[in-house]
């Protein structure tokens, strides 16, 4: 008979650390005779854990349960407050971080502006905001780690960067850079692929295969697939923005021809209103802003949409027409249970939801749309900061072989 390996008995002891405290989290209290019941793991493995768990303050003790006879078992609950996790979230304008409990509650948060930064100078800048951060923290040991997440292609298993065209980031070991510089796990991970895991674990869509698209200042998307996130190669599948509907259309950063960011992100939104405002076409939104082009940002055009502004409409009816192509191409592909509509673009403005809806029901395969949820991202204005925080939690909970 083959000897188990060191390895492998420690890889078994922590998946099934994973599960017992995955179980308190979901269905506490509990007591340990159900916890190994339910879990079919030895009543002495469970409480070699559980007092594992206690002394670190994961679980306590709280009360004891019923019992046809005998003593009462006593139960245990999760502690989602006595740790917590720093989560950055690096987009192309804005950098925000957060403490956060183990149940993704945000403790404390701060936005930082980062427009104009590109390449070395954004790493630079992520430094002296963690330095800010964890200079203020007086009980680090209680820190279980700091989850970032960046948009672009990233690896998340060697934790680079592997590239973003607007922030001109090329192969940056981003993890690693933050590990050794303060001594703590580091999670790296896709903005996108975050929120779809958030929106499973946190939001109202808990469906193993699911697809979230976001429409902001760009276009992206996380897919999740039997409950696995679907990455490709170097970690860039989900470039949702970067696939062309247009073999003439107008040059994109990334090299390529007619991408459908370059036709709904916002900022191909915004550059046609300036366009228009500019040739004398009549609308709202230069009253809106008070003629200030500074001011049109998609609040603005959601508010002359809903007034019923001509050009806000055409250009949601466009919007709404390249998105649905494109969406439909997705549901064809990928056969998702539910698909979630995020970003600036698309929270707020219920007539894109409904256009899309009805591209849907006329272009997609009838058997792969049938029974298909459609509706809006649930997680409100910090979703991104809850999709870095679910990265983390993620492997906390849910057990990775992935080393963190």
């Amino acid at each position: 008979m083959n000897k188990m390996k060191k390895g492998d008995h420690k890889l078994i002891q922590a998946l099934n650390r994973s599960k017992i405290l995955n179980e308190i989290r979901t269905n506490g209290p509990i007591s340990r005779i159900d916890l190994a019941k339910k879990n079919n793991i030895s009543p002495s493995t469970v409480a070699a854990a559980v007092q594992e768990l206690i002394k670190e303050g994961y679980v306590s003790e709280v009360g004891t349960g019923s019992s046809s006879g005998g003593r009462k078992p006593i139960l245990l609950k999760f502690n989602p407050d006595n740790h917590y996790l720093i989560s950055v979230v690096i987009t192309n304008s804005y950098m925000n971080v957060a403490r956060m409990n183990l149940e993704a509650g945000i403790l404390a948060k701060k936005s930082y502006p980062i427009s104009g930064l590109q390449g070395d100078a954004v790493t630079d800048y992520l430094l002296v905001v963690l330095d800010e951060w964890i200079g203020q923290l007086q009980d680090m040991a209680w820190c279980v780690g700091i989850s970032i997440t960046v948009p672009g292609i990233v690896g998340n298993v060697q934790g680079v960067v592997h590239y973003n065209t607007k922030l001109r980031m090329s192969n940056v070991p981003l993890k690693q850079i933050v590990s050794e510089r303060y001594g703590m796990k580091t999670w790296l991970e896709n903005d996108m692929n975050s929120i779809v895991l958030a929106e499973r674990r946190f939001g109202a869509y808990a469906y193993p295969n699911l697809l979230y698209i976001s429409i902001g200042d760009g276009l992206g998307s996380g897919i999740l697939i039997h409950d696995h996130i679907l990455r490709g190669k170097h970690g860039g599948a989900g470039e949702f923005g970067h696939t062309s509907v247009n073999r003439s259309g107008i040059r994109c950063e990334c090299g390529n021809v007619g991408c459908l960011d370059g036709y709904i992100s916002w900022i191909a939104v915004y550059s046609r209103i300036i366009t228009a405002i500019t040739s004398g076409r009549p609308t709202i939104i230069h009253e809106l802003s008070e003629g200030d082009i500074s001011k049109i940002v998609p609040s603005v055009y959601k508010e002359a949409l809903a007034l019923g502004d001509k050009l806000a409409r055409d250009l949601n009816e466009e919007i709404a027409e390249h998105l649905g192509a494109g969406i439909v191409n997705m549901i064809n592909m990928f056969n998702p249970e539910a698909l979630i509509l995020g970003g600036e673009m698309a929270l707020g403005n219920p007539e894109l939801l409904a256009k899309v809806g009805q591209y849907i029901d006329r272009h997609a395969m009838p058997i792969l749309r049938d029974g298909m949820a459609f509706g809006l991202a649930s997680l409100g204005e910090e979703d991104k900061l809850i999709g870095a925080a679910s990265v983390l939690l993620h492997d906390l909970f849910g057990f990775s072989l992935i080393e963190a």
